[in-house]
């Protein structure tokens, strides 16, 4: 509601919220179109959201984070600049605990044709995008089946065939450090990396993004092993090498 650039419909997803959501954006914003659903994980709600929203262009907002107020504004003048693309992420700030902390290298951000750069890890935070519907029509939506690393496999599928639009300027705060956050996965995020992998090596792509996908999930599934280990979970270690050696005998 305070875009320099206002969108021309917003609509809050509440999926089963039991803090009272709803009934605050009934009483304080009126305007806002609110779409209350069984609980059904943030894949689903991005879904309802996409398919509800009736013009071409899609910006995602997730509950822990806040767009600064030229974010639209900035994102589709960039567009306009560049006719062609259709699919826009920025830079964005770090706010754990309510400090600024610095992003590691690891963790930097492309523009361009990214498919390889976004095969380690999720490099394209939802809540920076400006994404044209026509893309969905093409690889699909957030696979619900995914209650973590739903992006990574979106994000997977889009770089494979488009190309993509980075801004170096900051627009969104990020912010971390809770307990509900979404990516504090028990399992470690390798394992859920892995299984996005393991779908898509059966999923149309070129040979070469295959080949990288199978060299990433070898590489991936040599860090769960590792990790396995030295926490005891046998079976988890001996199924690791198990499919390093599948995988290994064809790449």
């Amino acid at each position: 509601m305070d875009q320099s650039l206002l969108p021309a419909e917003i609509f809050v997803v509440d999926d089963g919220s039991t803090d009272g959501t709803s009934e605050w954006i009934q009483k304080s914003y009126p305007s806002i179109q609110l779409i209350i659903q069984p609980k059904q994980g943030v894949s689903a709600a991005r879904n309802t959201g996409i398919n509800a929203a009736e013009y071409d262009w899609t910006a995602f907002l997730d509950s822990d984070d806040e767009w600064l107020p030229n974010k639209l504004e900035k994102q589709v003048e960039a567009l306009q600049r560049n006719p062609d693309i259709k699919f826009c992420h920025s830079e964005e700030n770090w706010i754990r605990n309510g400090v600024r902390v610095n992003q590691k290298k690891g963790h930097q951000k492309y523009g361009g044709y990214i498919f390889e750069q976004c095969l380690d890890k999720c490099r394209i935070s939802p809540s920076t995008l400006l994404i044209h519907k026509s893309i969905f029509e093409s690889v699909g939506y957030f696979d619900e089946s995914f209650q973590v690393c739903e992006d990574y496999d979106l994000w997977l599928r889009i770089t494979a065939k488009y190309l993509v639009l980075y801004l170096k300027e900051s627009l969104v705060k990020k912010y971390g450090g809770h307990e509900d956050q979404l990516s504090n996965v028990k399992e470690g995020i390798e394992f859920h990396h892995i299984r996005v992998l393991e779908k898509l090596i059966e999923s149309y792509f070129s040979e070469k993004q295959k080949q990288s996908m199978v060299n990433m999930l070898i590489h991936k599934l040599n860090i769960y092993a590792k990790g396995a280990a030295k926490r005891g979970r046998t079976e988890d270690y001996q199924q690791s090498l198990k499919r390093i050696d599948e995988l290994s005998s064809v790449a």
